[in-house]
């Protein structure tokens, strides 16, 4: 499995080495998910109120963990999720990949019923109603040992005071309805009590609703494709007759896999709406704006909605793809598709659009990386793309779309899951590239050529034989404020291993990212999205979803110095318009360079300052710079202090 990485733009803060020994990361997913719903692998969201307090909780059950509890932190009509209890710290994810509730035992309070791997369970609560707590019951379904990954639900299917079974297979896609034989102190299920209702397609999903209101369980079945299947009880609440009714979740659930519904009167309103969870994690919700017997859906992406999953392999660049001042994000997948997030928000406040469809032809195989930047000097952003096969692949930016250029890394080849990162490191105003692949080694591959016709050689054990143990995803930034780009690495195992550049000696300091990791092959970016002058971090993870890392190192307003040995220069006006005015006391050292960097990390100015006597006042015409944030750097002897600037 590929470990996905990546990166982005950079934010070059040459200063003073004052800083701490480990960085002050402070994670909020919300940059990539603001209503806080996480997204995982395969959902599958039930609820129930386990809290009895009046209003339904969710949990959803996945395939890389134990279910997850959200408690419902609003209102029976308003609901709002937020992380609650972990009620279910002592169950296995192989027991249970999807989980319901009731009462099997009859005492009055909500039991857990639990499909998964190895097969159905029974977790009693042995708490209370408002304090449940769940313990396995051995056995309980013996008789339908070795059906791995049931998916059940409860319902008094005939009307007879107990609840029955209904369970989706997983191989085949049957979907049966076991009636309790027991009774509903104490339920029993057997083969020879058995209903089957079909085949649906592999991985059935079922749940009994009451979807026409007229008193008696109807069966609603969810699937590895497209849509769902609906089985209306035709019959009577006793004896129910179970109709297919084609089409009457026409268009619905049509462009996600492996939909596991529940329809639940999710807003208190007496109608029944439908969440359902999807293979790449984000849930799906119609509101129900019908009646209690002719349901109208309408869906709502508010209360779910928002989350950036892109499916799998997900590995975030960061850089200022339309020239507006604030980062874009660009990422590989898992199916090698390139997507592309446009911030449509600000430099300081993101917010993200997808607009991908301009970027279809960088496929190439699954596993994708991708990295941006000008190759060839035209103002335009060309794209480098790696994948599974460890090769490397170049995009030239036409303007009009992206011209495919085989020959450009012919006869190079990383033996497998590429990652590509261009930077200029060594400091000769072009783009070089670095590559990590899948055996955790880090390539060096320089740019000798300059910024208009690149030439591309590789410099053997320019990283001094670093090794990440697997799939090696490289990312830069100066997070030690010395001038020089600093190396944070992804692996498979979720790590994320710091290299602090020492004048070339690329020396490993395992405190810079305490306590910052990531799930499985998990691919670090670096980019300034909170416009405080500093690089924040973005882990992509091999589920495909994001996790954010402020920064709290540097955070400081227009004009504001960043930590460094005092100059004590000053700038006027700030916010500017077009000439910007740098003032330097007499009492501190010769200025000797200029340069200004976007947040992104380009340098857009690069000025020597030759004259010999002292200048204690300079003046910047800047009216070539695009509105936005900047970081102005000012290097005096060993000196050097990094202003942030506007530009109106």
């Amino acid at each position: 499995m590929k470990n996905f990485s990546k990166v982005a733009s950079i934010v070059l803060l040459s200063i003073v080495p004052c800083w701490l020994n480990a960085q002050p990361w402070v994670q909020n997913d919300a940059m990539f998910n603001p209503t806080g719903i996480p997204s995982l692998p395969f959902s599958q969201p039930r609820f129930a109120d386990l809290d009895n307090d009046g209003d339904l909780d969710m949990i959803i059950g996945n395939i890389n963990d134990k279910p997850f509890y959200m408690e419902n932190v609003g209102t029976a009509e308003a609901p709002q999720f937020a992380p609650g209890e972990d009620y279910f710290a002592g169950v296995s994810y192989l027991d249970a990949e999807v989980a319901v509730f009731a009462d099997l035992d009859n005492d009055g309070d909500l039991d857990m019923i639990t499909g998964g791997y190895t097969g159905l369970h029974f977790f009693e609560n042995t708490g209370n109603v408002s304090s449940p707590e769940f313990e396995e019951q051995p056995g309980f379904f013996t008789i339908l040992a070795g059906i791995n990954y049931p998916v059940p639900d409860l319902a008094d299917v005939d009307d007879d005071g107990d609840l029955d079974l209904v369970i989706g297979l997983s191989e085949d896609g049957q979907v049966k309805i076991y009636e309790n034989t027991g009774t509903a102190d104490a339920a029993a299920f057997s083969e020879a009590n058995v209903t089957e209702i079909g085949d649906v397609g592999l991985y059935a999903y079922p749940c009994f609703p009451d979807l026409d209101n007229d008193g008696d369980v109807d069966l609603f079945v969810g699937r590895d494709g497209f849509g769902f299947r609906y089985y209306q009880n035709t019959g009577t609440s006793t004896i129910p007759e179970w109709t297919y009714i084609e089409g009457a979740f026409a268009g619905m659930g049509e462009d996600t896999y492996w939909n596991s519904p529940d329809l639940i009167d999710l807003d208190n309103d007496g109608t029944l709406d439908l969440i359902f969870g999807t293979a790449s994690g984000p849930l799906v919700y119609y509101v129900n704006t019908g009646t209690p017997e002719l349901a109208e859906w309408q869906q709502n992406e508010s209360l779910f909605g928002g989350v950036i999953d892109v499916g799998g392999a997900s590995n975030p660049y960061f850089v200022d793809y339309d020239g507006d001042g604030d980062l874009d994000m660009f990422t590989g997948t898992q199916m090698g598709d390139i997507k592309f997030f446009e911030n449509t928000g600000t430099a300081n406040s993101p917010s993200w659009l997808e607009q991908s469809d301009g970027f279809t032809s960088l496929k190439h195989s699954i596993y994708s990386d991708v990295a941006v930047g000008d190759l060839n000097g035209d103002g335009r952003m060309d794209a480098v793309v790696g994948d599974l096969s460890g090769n490397l692949f170049h995009h030239q930016n036409s303007g009009f779309g992206f011209n495919y250029i085989e020959s450009t890394f012919a006869g190079f080849s990383f033996g497998g899951w590429s990652s590509p990162y261009l930077i200029d490191i060594d400091n000769d105003e072009d783009l070089d590239l670095v590559v990590g692949n899948e055996s955790g080694q880090v390539h060096f591959i320089e740019n000798q050529g300059d910024s208009q016709n690149a030439v591309w050689v590789e410099v053997p054990n320019y990283f001094g034989g670093i090794d990440v143990g697997s799939n090696a995803v490289p990312s830069f930034a100066d997070l030690d404020f010395d001038g020089e780009l600093d190396m944070t690495v992804g692996n498979i195992s979720g790590n994320v291993k710091y290299f602090e550049n020492e004048n070339g000696n690329w020396v490993a300091n395992n405190l810079i990212m305490a306590g910052v990791s990531g799930g499985q092959n998990t691919s670090p970016g670096f980019g300034d999205l909170d416009g405080d002058g500093d690089a924040d971090l973005t882990l992509g993870n091999y589920d495909g979803t994001f996790n954010y890392f402020q920064n709290m190192e540097i955070v400081v307003g227009a004009g504001e110095k960043l930590p460094t040995l005092s100059l004590n220069a000053t700038v006027s006006p700030n916010p500017f318009t077009s000439v910007l005015n740098l003032n330097i006391p007499s009492t501190a050292p010769q200025i000797k360079a200029i340069k200004i960097y976007d947040a992104g990390g380009r340098l857009w100015i690069d000025q020597v300052i030759e004259s010999e006597s002292k200048q204690n006042s300079i003046n910047l015409n800047l009216e070539q710079l695009p509105a936005g944030v900047y970081l102005l750097k000012i290097t005096a002897d060993k000196h050097s202090e990094t202003l942030r600037i506007v530009k109106q």
